[in-house]
């Protein structure tokens, strides 16, 4: 079995505070928040820990682990090379509607993106139009001006690095005349860049964990 295989079942193991699994479960716990996590490009084609020349390494496994600590179920699989952000959020449309489907409150599911992720994650808010489902954009948002059809429906916490040349603010997407139920926005300072989001820091694992366990008990 190779290495990263390994690596990956092991978070997968049943000792962690959490659940981390790869596809909604057939029976889900409804009283358990569960975050579907969609990762960044680079995992597509070099596997769950590659290793960028200018961000370093990405520790997959290892931000799987962060967020379930809290006791949340968290699903991640890996995407193919190449994975279409517009029919993968449908994927990722699909999974949610499932995890209703089966019992899980609206408010009990947060999606999750960063970077490729976090562009999947804001088309999943924009075609999806459920006002208690959560999202968390992980430098999602592009310095260019994003799509003018694309809009943010839900609850929305955008995170992003200022040191960070490929994603930023997310607020003119939520800014649009279409509004999400909600919005909050946190800037970080680390200097990593894109890298802040490639292992998982209190900087923004704290924030996302805090948000989505005291928000998800009450109303927006």
């Amino acid at each position: 079995m190779k290495p990263w295989l390994l690596l990956l079942l092991a978070v997968i193991s049943p000792v962690h505070a959490g659940t981390v699994v790869t596809d909604v479960p057939e029976s889900p716990d409804a009283t358990k928040f569960h975050l579907i996590y969609l990762h960044g490009r680079i995992i597509e084609n070099a596997g769950p820990r590659p290793t960028d020349p200018r961000f370093g390494l990405y520790d997959y496994p290892a931000i799987l682990d962060a967020l379930s600590s809290r006791g949340a179920v968290v699903i991640s699989a890996q995407r193919a090379g190449g994975t279409d952000v517009n029919r993968y959020a449908g994927v990722v449309v699909s999974q949610v509607e499932t995890l209703i489907e089966r019992g899980v409150p609206p408010k009990n599911v947060v999606v999750v993106g960063f970077s490729k992720g976090g562009a999947i994650a804001t088309r999943v808010s924009s075609f999806l139009r459920r006002q208690d489902v959560r999202f968390v954009l992980l430098a999602a948002c592009p310095r260019e001006p994003a799509p003018p059809s694309l809009r943010f429906t839900g609850q929305v916490l955008s995170i992003f690095e200022t040191s960070d040349t490929l994603g930023g603010s997310c607020r003119p997407i939520a800014e649009q005349q279409e509004r999400p139920v909600s919005f909050k926005e946190i800037p970080l300072s680390t200097g990593k860049m894109h890298g802040a989001f490639y292992l998982p820091l209190s900087a923004w694992v704290d924030p996302v964990l805090d948000w989505v366990h005291e928000r998800g008990s009450t109303s927006p």
